[in-house]
């Protein structure tokens, strides 16, 4: 783990390289993403300027002595990531160090922490101060995965585009503080 954690970023230099990626697109599945990469940018712009740390999850994360640092697997093009990675930088960075490593520069970190066979981000990965794994949470919060499992159940009922309004509604209005919550939980 130390040599990802050696070769993540920071979450300003995520940012510079989503624009980077959005402005100069080198590859074809940045062309194809470049919608993506915009929406993400947006979303990441409005979480930073409207998340709040919860008091009450900062002491939690106070009382709970955690001295590990955080890991997150992500790419600025996914929505998941872009409704929670924000947030999640924002509460631990006081109080823990937090990297992020870009999930297709390197399958093999990712192939570590698949989720029901697929490469799905954010992953976040808790380590301890010597680099162990302690936990790993992710994709999305258990709110938005009981909406996807209601949209993979019955797609002709509840179709994809209104799986994807109520997932972004719902990122919207809680802004991280579940993903925070379910983190917390497993330090």
């Amino acid at each position: 783990m130390k040599n990802y954690w050696d070769q993540a970023i920071s979450f300003e230099e995520y940012i510079r390289i989503g624009k980077e990626r959005l402005e100069h697109p080198s590859n074809p599945q940045e062309i194809d993403y470049k919608q993506y990469y915009e929406l993400g940018l947006q979303r990441m712009e409005r979480t930073l300027k409207k998340y709040v740390p919860d008091e009450e999850q900062v002491k939690e994360l106070a009382n709970k002595n955690f001295d590990g640092k955080i890991l997150i697997i992500s790419e600025a093009w996914c929505g998941d990531a872009s409704a929670t990675v924000p947030a999640l930088v924002t509460f631990f960075k006081e109080h823990n160090e937090v990297k992020i490593f870009l999930r297709d520069s390197d399958k093999s970190l990712i192939n570590q922490f698949m989720t029901n066979g697929t490469e799905s981000i954010p992953k976040v990965i808790i380590l301890d101060k010597d680099f162990n794994v302690k936990n790993s949470w992710g994709p999305r919060p258990k709110y938005g995965y009981e909406l996807l499992m209601k949209y993979k159940a019955d797609p002709e009922t509840y179709p994809k585009d209104q799986f994807y309004n109520d997932l972004q509604l719902y990122y919207a209005k809680n802004r991280g503080k579940d993903a925070v919550q379910e983190i917390l939980e497993l330090l």
